[in-house]
């Protein structure tokens, strides 16, 4: 590299000019210069300010992707082990020969139960009818047992229509028979008219209450009310004082010619407030019970009590009369038709619904199939 060499003269003029002194700037310069200074520094610390402000940028978004990083890292762990683990699950599955095989054990197994649940609906169905038969049965029992113990003709229509109710719901043309005999005892039952038994009950206690008002035929002779008026007398009247003392004892009957009867003490009135009470008290059993000879018998003896030994002038003796006679024209009792021929028509229904065809045609009076000409 070659280097410039500068003359003799040159070089010692240069020292002489750097120890002159520098001429004197005016103040106006000075301040400028001052001025560009301040603009230079607050320019530096603006720039260092920036500076500042953009590393610690840097730091923050460098910490940040330092999260991101390590969540990252994290989750790439967390797929790592989800991978070992399905790769070991993988591992403990069957094969694919294995796989069909269960599939097809599986199929056969959907099919058995499947089989075996359509054999044991079929067996439920058919023991639910017979159950339904057998209560259709049991109705027709307890109808006539309702009838010849109670004549109920109400509960005996329930029943008969409950089991006609059960008959229908089979959908078995064999049962036509069984049917049409419970039409028939139906009808029968519909042409019977229901006793009020406890509507005869309830007003034969309504009489029995009345006993106690009843009077008795002649009434009691009381000498006390006619002391009373022999005291009012005056003593110039002797006569009507003489005539009260002996009407105290004796009694004067001006009608001679009607039978005389007694006349009834306080105990006597009420033993016979109470047979007439006993009466009317059997009279409602018979009424319940359905007993119609008792149930007459009854009342011709409460009546007979009324007639002998109670007055008939009075009003509540008299109606009493009268509502006895009512009563003893109200019906207790009915003739209830018979359920036998129903009740047979049904265990024959029952019986040949589980006999065989082939026992069908062997039973008398069976017409053998022809078989179809061409």
């Amino acid at each position: 590299m070659s280097e410039t060499v500068l003359p003799q003269d040159d070089l010692q003029s240069a020292p002489q000019a750097a120890a002159l002194p520098a001429p004197k700037k005016s103040g106006r310069g000075a301040a400028g210069i001052a001025v560009v200074a301040l603009l230079l520094g607050a320019a530096g610390v603006a720039v260092g300010g920036w500076s500042v402000w953009q590393l610690r940028q840097l730091q923050a978004g460098h910490q940040a992707q330092s999260g991101q990083l390590q969540a990252l890292d994290n989750q790439a762990q967390a797929l790592s082990q989800g991978e070992q683990a399905l790769t070991a699950r993988l591992g403990t599955l069957p094969s694919a020969d294995e796989l069909e095989e269960r599939r097809r054990l599986v199929a056969q197994l959907q099919g058995d139960q499947q089989r075996l649940s359509q054999r044991l609906e079929s067996v439920l169905g058919a023991s639910r009818k017979d159950w339904r038969l057998a209560e259709a049965e049991h109705l027709l029992r307890l109808a006539s047992l309702r009838l010849s113990a109670l004549q109920d003709i109400t509960s005996a229509k329930a029943l008969v229509q409950g089991a006609d109710e059960i008959l229908r719901e089979q959908d078995d043309p064999s049962a036509f028979a069984a049917r049409e005999q419970l039409a028939k005892s139906m009808a029968s039952l519909n042409s019977v008219q229901q006793p009020d038994r406890t509507g005869l009950f309830l007003q034969l206690g309504a009489l029995r209450d009345q006993t106690v008002g009843l009077s008795a035929l002649a009434p009691e002779f009381q000498a006390q009310g006619d002391a009373e008026r022999a005291r009012l007398v005056s003593d110039d009247n002797r006569w009507e004082q003489w005539w009260a003392k002996i009407a105290s004892y004796f009694r004067v009957d001006f009608r001679p010619d009607e039978n005389i009867r007694p006349l009834l003490a306080g105990q006597s009135l009420n033993q016979v407030r109470l047979a007439l009470s006993l009466a009317l008290e059997q009279a409602q059993w018979a009424a319940l019970n359905g007993e119609p000879k008792v149930f007459g018998q009854a009342l011709d003896e409460a009546r007979a009590i009324l007639l002998a030994s109670f007055n008939q002038d009075n009003t509540e003796s008299r109606s009493m009369l009268a509502r006895i006679d009512e009563l003893k024209g109200q019906p207790v009792s009915v003739v209830t038709p018979d359920l036998n021929s129903s009740l047979e028509a049904v265990q024959n229904y029952l019986e040949h619904r589980h006999m065989p065809a082939e026992a069908l045609m062997t039973q008398p009076g069976a017409q053998p199939k022809q078989e179809a000409r061409p």
